[in-house]
């Protein structure tokens, strides 16, 4: 297929391009490099653009005769969400209308989408299936929530067209060989995070210690990146058998941040302090997916934490979690 990638400089943008290049697709990258980087494509033509240029995006669908749109460009911090909501409705929301008009416009009629679990806010599940109610308590799950939304009215309103919608749990892991990684600036993924912390000799900070949870701190779900490019291919494949469908990412299995900690320092042999300081706005206490639905339609075996960690030591990558004066 050949295949416009939204966001495709960015970490799980990129990855996806190495991915689907190596299947044998043709990728084009189009991305702001407004928090993706340069550097990371590698695979396939680059266009520089908005998602607001929808005539621009037209354009290149037409032309570039381009089979399918996989969506990840959005702008993705809690924190920062919750001080500029304004940027997060015009970028995430505004952005992805911009696209699904050009799209229709193009007679461009597949689309993946890079969604969030997010959208669900907080739950007394233990595992959060897909038809959980959606209740996001920050504007980033907000956003997303209204994404899905258009994107289901974009396949109702326009008969033919597929539409798939990947609500993703926390991403973690390198490429196995080296050439991408988790880049973000300024950092705010706990997995990098509690790595640097770790190389620099400093606590990392936990928000948090007194939720409803095993050990008092937040529990969240990991899926490798890897493991998640592999899973969108499949995900377009499902499209030819559901022209319209939602599926929870993950691993199914809950760790929480002192689990993580934990297992940071057995695999990377680093010691890493911490420091417990208030809960942060916006952090549901657990999120951890129910897998039936994801499962009964991709059947490779997936990596567990362990494994994403032990790939980012195997590949020497720890030290890019560095600021670059300090690697």
């Amino acid at each position: 297929m050949k295949l416009l990638v939204t966001g495709g400089a960015g970490y799980i943008g990129s990855h996806f391009c190495k991915t689907a290049a190596a299947e044998g697709h043709e990728v084009i990258t189009y991305d702001n490099l407004s928090t993706g980087h340069k550097d990371f494509v590698k695979w396939g033509e680059f266009i520089e653009g908005e998602l607001s240029d929808s005539k621009k995006i037209q354009d290149v669908l037409t032309s570039q005769n381009i089979d399918a749109v996989v969506h990840f460009a959005a702008k993705a911090i809690i924190a920062e969400s919750n001080k500029h909501p304004d940027m997060y409705y015009e970028n995430n929301v505004e952005g992805t209308r911009s696209l699904l008009w050009a799209m229709s416009m193009a007679g461009t009629d597949k689309i993946l989408f890079s969604s969030s679990c997010t959208t669900y806010g907080i739950t007394d599940e233990a595992f959060i299936s897909e038809d959980h109610i959606q209740a996001p308590i920050n504007p980033y799950g907000d956003t997303k929530k209204a994404c899905e939304e258009m994107v289901i009215d974009f396949q109702d309103s326009f008969p033919g067209k597929e539409a798939g919608i990947l609500r993703y749990f926390n991403v973690v892991g390198c490429d196995p060989e080296g050439e991408l990684w988790e880049w973000h600036d300024p950092e705010t993924h706990i997995v990098p995070n509690m790595i640097r912390a770790g190389l620099e000799n400093r606590p990392v900070m936990i928000f948090g210690d007194d939720y409803d949870t095993r050990d008092g701190t937040c529990v969240r779900d990991f899926i490798d990146v890897n493991d998640l490019a592999k899973i969108h291919l499949k995900a377009l494949d499902q499209l030819n058998t559901e022209n319209v469908f939602i599926s929870n990412i993950g691993l199914g299995r809950g760790y929480s941040l002192y689990d993580l900690k934990t297992i940071i320092e057995d695999v990377l042999e680093l010691k890493v302090k911490h420091e417990v300081v208030g809960r942060r706005q916006g952090d549901p206490p657990r999120l951890v997916a129910d897998c039936q639905f994801f499962k009964s339609w991709y059947s490779e075996e997936l990596s567990d934490l362990k494994a994403s960690l032990k790939n980012i030591k195997d590949t020497g990558l720890a030290e890019k979690f560095l600021p670059v004066e300090l690697r």
